[in-house]
């Protein structure tokens, strides 16, 4: 495949692995014996990192009226408890929000958008017994630090996303495609997500070096951090066209007003978890024109729902009407996950067992809005890695909105349309 480039992928499987701990099993959760299913949500509904979960109350809505008269399972008919939790976006609070989803409330199946959450309720979740699904954090960032390993996996604790691998493909090549001096200045939120893509093997700095980019990194930084002055005027002395790394919308405004005021004038900035969502580029006026980033899901998706058979671009049109909002890369995440916990438990043999449930997760192979989602003959076990492709940020004349997302180059995963030619930044 064109751009394509992995750098000892055998090596990016291991990066950060550690041996699983051994040990015995608590006993598992004694439920109620009846024919309720409780699924419980651990999401980032406010806090810093609420645009991730911001189409998901929305979402819930849509699946509680879903499954308001329960469901039928292999023929046995079931009534379903939606059990939803605010994480805050705050790691100590995901920690309380396990606790209450896995002792409590005793949920027969946990869901989570967020990669806090689901690192807080990973040890809890494998350790009782009660089998989790999680999304929207690379797969790496999800697996490796908790010391998993692609040959084992966890006992019962799932995650689909993309690597990191595919996001740092996206951005190279889209570097690729333009006339630079290929000098990128680096900079990293300090975070299992940052830590892995900053990785000098397994990271960026592997996929620049191996694309010809000279790299001038700035290094991490901390979640509360808002002056990156001085790593501004690192990338203005060594002259750097292109500006790289990872950071959420509220680091990148105050760095993108810092890069201005430098007088730095980059070509190309391509960073990942900065700029996914419109409300992100719509905060920097006309300086987002051509901002580039990795796409997981936009309304141009050949796919549908496996829950209401809405077309990708369906699902948009009905949220941006009943809302008033446009559209996100995280609604077609949230809902894929009730897709796939949804099928999950249609997969088990028996949906309130545990061990049924596990088995109905890791065997699972199933047709969502975001596209395959594949356990069952993933190389990682545990996970199933899913496709996305490289967009950039322009400016819509006179378009409902002031910027939309095109996509720019789909050769990670050629069932999406290609919108529009790869360009420089215009500032």
């Amino acid at each position: 495949m064109k751009n394509w480039i992995s750098p000892n992928r055998r090596g990016f499987l291991q990066l950060g692995a550690a041996a699983t701990a051994t040990g015995l099993f608590a006993p598992s959760i004694a439920r109620a014996s009846s024919n309720m299913i409780k699924i419980g949500y651990a999401g980032p509904l406010s806090g810093i990192r609420a645009d991730f979960g911001a189409t998901d109350a929305w979402t819930i809505d849509m699946i509680r009226r879903h499954l308001q008269d329960g469901i039928t399972l292999n023929g046995t008919h079931y009534d379903v408890e939606l059990v939803i939790r605010d994480n805050r976006s705050e790691p100590q609070h995901s920690s309380t929000v396990a606790s209450e989803l896995v002792l409590r409330e005793r949920c027969n199946l946990i869901l989570t958008p967020d990669g806090d959450a689901a690192m807080a309720i990973g040890e809890l979740a494998d350790t009782r017994r009660v089998p989790t699904i999680s999304s929207m954090v690379p797969w790496q960032a999800w697996l490796f630090p908790r010391g998993g390993t692609p040959d084992t996996g966890f006992p019962y604790t799932f995650h689909f996303f993309a690597g990191s691998d595919a996001v740092l493909n996206t951005f190279v090549t889209i570097f690729n495609a333009l006339d630079t001096n290929k000098k990128v200045g680096t900079l990293f939120l300090d975070n299992p997500a940052g830590r892995g893509l900053m990785n000098p093997q397994m990271g960026l700095p592997a996929f620049l070096a191996q694309g010809g980019y000279t790299e001038t990194a700035a290094g991490p930084f901390q979640i509360t951090s808002n002056d990156f002055s001085n790593q501004v005027a690192m990338f203005r002395e060594a002259g750097t066209d292109i500006l790289s790394g990872f950071m959420y919308a509220n680091h990148f405004i105050p760095f993108w007003n810092q890069v201005a005021q430098s007088g730095l004038s980059p070509k190309a900035c391509a960073i990942a978890g900065a700029f996914l969502f419109p409300s992100s580029v719509n905060a920097l006026g006309e300086r987002g024109d051509g901002l580039g980033t990795e796409v997981w899901w936009t309304p141009g998706f050949p796919f549908e729902s496996s829950i209401t058979g809405q077309s990708a671009r369906e699902l948009a049109a009905m949220w941006e009407s009943e809302t008033g909002q446009q559209w996100t890369q995280p609604l077609g995440y949230g809902h894929a996950m009730w897709e796939v916990g949804l099928a999950a438990l249609a997969n088990a043999a028996d949906p309130l067992d545990p061990d049924s449930l596990r088995d109905g997760i890791a065997s699972l192979t199933a047709d969502t809005i975001v596209g395959p989602v594949d356990f069952a003959n993933s190389p990682v076990k545990s996970t199933a890695i899913t496709g996305l492709v490289a967009g950039q940020w322009r400016r819509s004349a006179g378009g409902a909105h002031p910027y939309e997302l095109k996509v720019v180059d789909n050769t990670l995963m050629p069932q999406v349309p290609v919108d529009a030619d790869v360009v420089p930044l215009s500032l």
